[in-house]
């Protein structure tokens, strides 16, 4: 065979890169907004250009998304409360199927302090320990949560200053003990539906809250967090209440809305119409606690556990259909399962993972869309120029140029990476 020349190169680099957004942007959107798999290769793809001598064969392997696909992480993990085979099998499925993690219950203060001044860090301490081995960003959730039921008997009990100083020694105190381990916090919980703290204490307690924190760790980024807003039933409320505590001075670094407050099936159209509207104070949002079925479903409702065929492939394509549309929103930055695996998940139905841990068709339809759909992987040689580019979904890269491996970044802020292995 002849060699191949500079133009013929750069014309089969382009056609593969033609390739990559044909197969993405044509993929079955049935039920979708028009263009929604083009705002996908808008905002989730970049361009990465590896600069190597002509000729030299190129890889480029996708290891990890920057989009945080990520789930809560039961205090059973290292509290001791699961046999040594579903824990190995637990830890296994999760590093499978995310980059991310949140605390499902082990921050929250009811648990860590159910007695006054018995604290309990063991079990945060196991979490953490273990998505740092693995690195694993965790979230904590949460620092606070003002709803009454949710809050201690002792703590309702301490008069007006007791209670300040108490809640300002809990926000220092965690956030300097785990200062920089977090990656961010959910600073008062669901305020919307509830806040005994502010009743309690007046309007300026959820700024103190966070100035508190940061006195403890200046670097804590402080979420909101609530639900019912992708819905729509809570969403005007939402958008009020973020503009009073922004109008307050409050320093809020993102928005959680939690995903799991439709029933067997969701509005496409209103799941949209809540991130446009709340991606307008210009904040990362984050979809934090999502399952599906959710909580308005018949298995909620009626703790039914068991799946026909078909309801297992309803689930699959509304789990998808949901994703799709967060991944393809500029302003979304993850979303969180609350749950994967029967065995610890508050609406066992939503698991991808039954009780023995078989799959589901929803876990084998989340991997084909994150690892398949959303994952690049490409190889070619450099032109006679020496360049090598492929669009790719943003996140970290093995870049093997003749054998030899590096890995590279490329992040949505960089929008391109130019990786030089011409003289290595």
């Amino acid at each position: 065979m002849g060699k191949i020349n500079s133009s013929s190169l750069k014309f089969i680099t382009l056609f593969l890169a033609g390739c990559i957004l044909q197969i993405v942007t044509s993929r079955d959107t049935s039920g979708q907004y028009p263009g929604i798999n083009e705002s996908i290769v808008k905002h989730r793809m970049g361009e990465l250009i590896v600069k190597a001598k002509p000729g030299d064969l190129v890889t480029v392997e996708q290891l990890r998304h920057e989009f945080r696909f990520g789930c809560a992480i039961a205090n059973s993990l290292a509290g001791g409360r699961i046999s040594e085979d579903d824990l190995k099998q637990y830890k296994e499925k999760f590093l499978e199927n995310f980059n991310s993690a949140v605390t499902e219950n082990a921050v929250k203060w009811g648990d860590m302090e159910r007695r006054r001044g018995e604290v309990n860090y063991n079990t945060v301490d196991g979490i953490l320990k273990w998505t740092e081995e693995n690195n694993i960003p965790l979230r904590g959730h949460n620092l606070f949560w003002g709803i009454p039921q949710f809050i201690q008997p002792w703590v309702k009990e301490l008069d007006d200053n007791e209670l300040r100083e108490t809640i300002r020694n809990r926000a220092e105190t965690i956030t300097s003990r785990y200062r920089g381990r977090f990656t961010e916090y959910d600073l008062n919980n669901e305020m919307i539906h509830g806040n005994y703290y502010e009743e309690r204490l007046g309007p300026e307690i959820t700024k103190l809250m966070a100035e508190w924190s940061l006195a403890g760790d200046p670097e804590a980024r402080l979420w909101l967090n609530d639900y019912d807003i992708l819905t729509g039933n809570r969403l005007a409320d939402y958008m009020a209440h973020i503009r009073k505590l922004l109008k307050q001075g409050v320093p809020i670094a993102g928005i959680g809305v939690q995903g799991h407050l439709h029933a067997e099936t969701f509005d496409r159209g209103q799941l949209k119409n809540a991130l446009d509207s709340v991606a307008v104070f210009n904040l990362p949002v984050k979809i934090t606690e999502f399952n599906m079925p959710g909580q308005r479903s018949k298995y909620y409702r009626d703790k039914i556990t068991i799946m026909s065929q078909e309801e297992e492939e309803l689930k699959a394509k509304e789990l998808t259909d949901y994703y799709r549309i967060c991944f393809a929103h500029p302003a979304v930055e993850g979303i969180l399962m609350w749950g994967f695996w029967e065995g610890a998940n508050w609406i066992p139905a939503s698991s991808l993972y039954k009780r023995d841990w078989t799959p589901t068709p929803a876990a084998d339809a989340y991997k084909d869309l994150v690892f398949r759909e959303w994952w690049t992987t490409a190889s070619g040689t450099a032109g006679t120029d020496g360049i090598f580019s492929v669009p790719a979904f943003y996140g970290t890269y093995k870049v093997t140029v003749n054998g030899i491996s590096t890995e590279v970044d490329l992040t949505k802020t960089m929008g391109k990476v130019i990786h030089d292995a011409g003289n290595k």
